[in-house]
């Protein structure tokens, strides 16, 4: 009888009216699926902050798969091997030199492009704590500047992070809303990447597009492009960004100002004692008064 009941409500139900009454996309000739996943791995050695924004970027991503930490830096063709035994068509490699600088390996598995991105300005949404908040596994309306469409290699970094963030409709983790906006801005030849939470404005029932304000969440990060190959995790360069300094030439050439004062001093004592030397002082003739 229970059983009854529940199956005469599932049909007079209206939602489920409508859904069975839409057609569906072999109708129209649309079989398309999309099936992007997303494979996020990291290297030994990453620090508390890096780790904390890789977690932000698994809650950011509903479709992504993590997997345990490379042991090498140098054979990066293993995140091709894994991505493919996880089912996964991007794959993001966060690695960490000398316990300061993070890189982060952006590539589609397993025929490429692959773009290398130096990360800076890197803030964590626990460290933000910021009034915004979304839903988890919401679906994010991506929005980029219009400084992607001038030049070649940022077009193709934008339809590289469209596939990357877009998170695919009928992912069985996500849910169906979008109350999120990630953007991406273009300035000082760096990717800015800010998260924004849609608020409509809880005095009125039905929102309007005037009525919406954006609330940040987090994270923040800055991403530095550096190179990008043709290949999955390797292949010859495509592209090189010829106005980046890596961080280990800041931070010689700071060591060189800094040994350049110490060299400053050295050079004013010793010409100071040349000088005493050189012009002594003359003999007072109250010198020996008091004695």
């Amino acid at each position: 009888m229970a059983k009854r009941k529940a199956r005469e409500v599932a049909v007079s139900d209206p939602v489920v009216k409508q859904t069975e009454n839409e057609p569906s996309t072999s109708e129209h000739g649309l079989d398309f699926k999309n099936k992007e996943r997303v494979l996020i791995v990291t290297s030994r050695g990453i620090t508390f902050r890096y780790r904390h924004l890789m977690l932000d970027m698994m809650q950011l991503l509903p479709h992504a798969k993590k997997d345990s930490k490379l042991d090498t830096k140098t054979e990066r063709n293993l995140i091709n091997e894994v991505a493919e035994l996880k089912g996964c068509t991007t794959g993001m490699f966060f690695e960490t030199r000398k316990h300061k600088d993070l890189y982060v390996w952006l590539g589609k598995t397993p025929a490429g492009p692959t773009a290398k991105f130096h990360v800076t300005n890197v803030h964590t949404m626990a460290e933000l704590k910021l009034s915004g908040n979304h839903l988890k596994g919401s679906r994010p309306v991506l929005s980029f500047d219009a400084t992607f469409d001038q030049e070649p290699h940022l077009q193709v970094l934008k339809e590289m992070l469209t596939q990357t963030f877009a998170v695919p409709r009928r992912h069985h983790k996500v849910k169906p809303f979008f109350d999120h906006v990630m953007s991406f801005t273009v300035a000082d030849g760096r990717i800015w990447i800010r998260n924004y939470q849609v608020l409509p404005n809880p005095e009125k029932k039905k929102a309007a597009p005037g009525d919406v304000t954006l609330v940040e969440v987090g994270p923040r990060a800055c991403l530095n492009p550096i190179k990008m190959f043709a290949g999955s995790f390797g292949g010859p360069v495509i592209y090189e960004n010829p106005s980046f300094v890596s961080p280990n030439a800041i931070r010689a050439a700071l060591k060189k100002q800094q040994s350049g004062k110490y060299g400053a001093k050295v050079d004013a004592r010793e010409h100071r004692k040349q000088h005493v030397a050189a012009n002594p002082l003359p003999r007072s003739e109250l010198a020996d008064v008091f004695q």
